[in-house]
């Protein structure tokens, strides 16, 4: 019988790319996390503790789930930052890297998109902060102005040029 092999990598060695940006944000919410949300929690859940019966004290169970949720934030976070890698921006404007800013027009009705290319815990999509790790990151990164990428999202194909990189 074959020897079977484990191909799968261990997480916990696998580097984050972070911007300094993104590696600020980071360590600003753990530390609002640790010296406030967790201590206001723990001071409501003492509080609550203090009003009897715990069985039937929504306030406590409440406290209890969010300190649950606060624990959890803290320890993700504290994860990410042990595993980080920081990326400082691509010096290049040439080619579309880690921390640059890239206008694209989509090609299908002529629409432009500004992205930042960012680390994969910083994405804000929203904010037009896409992951380098994210189906369009993939596709702009090392491509230069005036190419287009093609990128298959679940909507379907959607091909940009690339318009500017700064």
């Amino acid at each position: 019988m074959p020897k079977k092999t484990n191909n799968v990598k261990q997480v916990t060695e696998d580097k984050i790319e972070l911007t300094p940006a993104g590696l600020k944000e980071l360590e600003e919410e753990l530390r609002e996390l640790e010296e406030e949300k967790l201590p206001q929690v723990l001071r409501r859940i003492a509080v609550a503790r203090e009003m009897g019966d715990l069985s039937e004290n929504s306030e406590y169970h409440s406290a209890r789930d969010e300190k649950t949720l606060i624990e959890t934030r803290i320890s993700q976070i504290k994860d990410v930052l042990s595993r980080a890698k920081v990326v400082h921006k691509s010096r290049s404007d040439k080619t579309v890297g880690m921390g640059n800013v890239v206008k694209v027009k989509r090609k299908s009705d002529g629409k432009v998109f500004t992205f930042t290319i960012a680390g994969e815990f910083e994405a804000d999509p929203k904010n037009g902060k896409i992951s380098i790790a994210s189906p369009v990151g993939k596709a702009l990164l090392g491509k230069s102005k005036g190419e287009s990428v093609k990128v298959e999202i679940p909507a379907g194909v959607v091909e940009y040029k690339i318009l500017s990189i700064k």
